[in-house]
């Protein structure tokens, strides 16, 4: 026990570390917790990416129920949720490529740098299935 302890019988006031409650969301926040979850994501869509190409292996037969999830509405939210993430994963990733270089890490190009996180990905994805002529 300390010594304060000991005098009052319970234990000292602390102060608290600071947290959600006290600081103001901001967009670098946010696409931090973003990026942390894209990656999780990225994991799991991994997964399914196995599933998808065992079954190719496995011949025409165990590919097709593959295929035909893939061609359905839920399919395709999920790929293109799935590419979105991969893109914003990345995207993340080279903006802390660049605030470990040094660079961005004043106020205005944090925030420029988190909207291009996020615009950059959703614009990429896009990009991506227009370009293979999937219908989005």
């Amino acid at each position: 026990m300390t010594e304060v302890e000991l005098k009052s019988g319970r234990p000292a006031s602390r102060p608290l570390s600071p947290h959600l409650q006290i600081y103001r969301p901001t967009m670098t926040m946010t696409m931090s917790i973003v990026h942390r979850i894209t990656g999780a994501a990225l994991y799991f869509g991994m997964l399914l990416l196995a599933f998808v190409l065992i079954s190719a292996a496995g011949g025409p037969a165990s590919f097709a129920p593959a295929a035909a999830f893939a061609n359905s509405i839920l399919g395709k939210l999920i790929l293109f949720g799935f590419t979105w993430a991969l893109f914003h994963h990345m995207l993340g990733g080279v903006r802390h490529l660049l605030w470990d270089m040094g660079w961005g890490l004043d106020h205005p190009q944090r925030e420029w740098l988190a909207w291009g996180t996020l615009i950059g990905g959703i614009a990429l994805a896009a990009l991506t299935w227009i370009c293979v002529g999937l219908r989005v």
